[in-house]
């Protein structure tokens, strides 16, 4: 079942990353930063839902800087992103992954390095105006100072045994 659940926690995290950011990018392109911070508050939660809820597992965005504080990592999180903080690819070039059974859950992980457009909002130099809407969406923000390639933070998916028995009873519809 390990394998099945990375499989499917794989699966997860390359919708939830590709849909975010096919969403950023469409906000960006249209209307700069500012409406990127918007989309990224309201789609990114409501996003981790909707996947959660089609393949029963907990599908989440977490970072050790958060941006929400909704999203603060658990012990595990922190530290493996903790390990992940001075080198989050692979040797081949891919975000790091990590799985394993703790807790009665099966855990995946997937970092998530700073892209370069990430940068307008969460590099070292973010413009006043840039800030300002960032404030709004999110008064206790950590989420800046970045570099291209950083660690930004991780994808995360739990699933509980149950869960995981119904995903694989019903195939790919889960998915």
């Amino acid at each position: 079942m390990a394998e099945e659940a990375g499989e499917r926690s794989e699966i997860l995290a390359d919708r939830f990353q590709k849909e975010l950011l096919s969403a950023l990018t469409a906000a960006m392109a249209a209307e700069g930063p500012q409406g990127a911070i918007g989309v990224c508050s309201s789609i990114a939660p409501a996003l981790a839902a909707q996947l959660s809820e089609e393949s029963g597992a907990s599908v989440r965005r977490t970072a050790l800087k958060t941006r929400n504080p909704a999203a603060k990592a658990d012990a595990t999180e922190q530290r493996i992103m903790a390990s992940w903080a001075a080198a989050p690819l692979d040797d081949e070039g891919r975000p790091k992954r990590w799985t394993a059974r703790e807790g009665g859950e099966y855990r995946y992980m997937r970092a998530i390095p700073t892209m370069p457009m990430c940068l307008a909002c969460h590099g070292e130099n973010v413009a006043p105006e840039v800030t300002a809407a960032i404030r709004t969406h999110y008064p206790e923000d950590q989420a800046t100072g970045f570099a291209p390639g950083q660690l930004r933070g991780a994808s995360s998916i739990r699933w509980d045994d149950a869960a995981l028995s119904r995903a694989i009873r019903n195939g790919g519809e889960s998915q």
